[in-house]
């Protein structure tokens, strides 16, 4: 017997797949498959992302992630067989599949290998391809785990495979059995231990973090799911946390930073990861059904005093725009996600929802952008200035001809 479902992120508990299917922030994937007497042979939960570079017919590089996962199935995955091996596989629609391989030895289990496969000849996830047909990567992975321990790894692991970068994080799987209490932790994570959200956590004395130099650098981030692009985002980050009374300031380099998301009719989000963010989620929604805003931002960051700082707000109501449109503020503008942590933003541009042709569509500009306020400002100022200017002349006129009578 297989079961599976999709759960919200955070933990706003789980969503059976056959009643709800892409209408919430963020996705993990999640399988319990069951052996004939009904017990759980093999568990596993985690969230993944692929970002695909492939040559394009007119020879330049394009570039499409898969983060939406809905429509898929694990009619394949199976619990241990005569060889001691289980084995989850996803099938993601005609054009992709994942496969995971586990090996009981003795006293423990290895997850061998994983594979992903993905179809060029698709021309919605990718368009104008050079190359039709299948394309398979396969990556050894060997890692040894006690039989009787869950396997968990909440950092994001990037694994560069040939033209694919895949990504996987929140990991928790047991290939041989029903959850464990006991709990075997991926080395990324026995360098960071996770906390939950809106908990600062301090381990030692705060110094002070070096104030960053200029502004940030602009990253572009793309966001594709089975229809094509689906997400567009062009800007510059800066993040300003206080703790302990004591700023800590960090400009993210697009340069060095991962980013997936999903994108659904009412939701869509942009996650950023690198060494020091694990990850930072900026949440779109849809109001009154013609509108979009940024309604959430999740943060968890390593700081340089070995503490973790993570926060979350899903009561924000910023870069309010029309559907069909893009919002737009080149200048520098404050998110306030809380009293001790702050988004500084530059040359920002976003479009979470109804994007055509990969393109962005006509801006809505922020007030800060816009000039021609400037001008009833400038020529109320200067009214208000002469009025100023001839009162003060009349009463110094009316003064001086009073000067010239005197009382008898």
């Amino acid at each position: 017997m297989l079961c599976f479902r999709l759960s919200l992120l955070p933990s706003l508990g789980l969503v059976l797949l056959c009643l709800l299917l892409g209408a919430s922030q963020s996705y993990a994937i999640e399988i319990a498959l069951k052996n004939s007497g009904g017990d759980i042979c093999l568990y596993a939960k985690w969230q993944m992302n692929f970002t695909i570079h492939y040559e394009a017919e007119n020879k330049t590089s394009k570039t499409a992630t898969i983060s939406d996962f809905t429509g898929m199935n694990y009619n394949e995955s199976k619990c241990r067989d005569d060889n001691n091996h289980s084995q989850i596989v996803v099938q993601i629609g005609s054009s992709f599949s994942w496969i995971a391989n586990f090996t009981m030895e003795a006293s423990n289990y290895l997850i061998d290998a994983v594979s992903f496969t993905y179809n060029l000849s698709d021309a919605s996830i990718f368009p104008d391809a050079a190359k039709t047909g299948s394309v398979t990567v396969d990556h050894p992975v060997t890692i040894k785990v006690p039989l009787n321990d869950n396997f968990r790894c909440n950092s994001v692991l990037t694994v560069p495979v040939d033209e694919v970068q895949e990504r996987y994080w929140d990991i928790l799987v047991q290939p041989f059995g029903k959850k464990s209490k006991n709990e075997f932790l991926c080395d990324e994570d026995k360098i960071s231990t996770t906390i939950a959200p809106i908990i600062i956590h301090t381990t030692v004395p705060s110094p002070t973090m070096p104030t960053p130099k200029g502004n940030p650098a602009v990253g572009n981030y793309t966001i594709t799911n089975v229809n094509g692009t689906c997400l567009l985002a062009t800007m510059g980050l800066q993040l300003n946390i206080t703790q302990d009374k004591s700023p800590f300031i960090i400009n993210i380099n697009p340069n060095v930073t991962n980013f997936t998301g999903s994108c659904h009719p009412q939701t869509a989000q942009l996650r950023l990861n690198n060494s020091i963010i694990k990850y930072l989620d900026f949440v779109f929604a849809t109001k009154n059904g013609n509108r979009f805003y940024l309604k959430e931002v999740n943060a968890s960051i390593s700081l340089t005093n070995g503490s973790d700082f993570s926060i979350a707000n899903n009561n924000l109501s910023y870069w309010d725009a029309p559907l069909g449109s893009s919002y737009m503020c080149n200048k520098e503008q404050t998110l306030s996600v809380s009293e001790i942590f702050q988004i500084n933003t530059f040359n920002l541009r976003i479009q979470p929802f109804n994007v055509k042709e990969g393109k962005y569509s006509t801006a809505q500009e922020c007030s800060l952008d816009d000039d021609t306020i400037l001008i009833p400002i400038i020529v109320g100022a200067g009214l208000s200035g002469l009025i100023i200017v001839i009162v003060i002349a009349y009463l110094i006129g009316r003064r001086k001809s009073y000067a010239g009578y005197q009382t008898l």
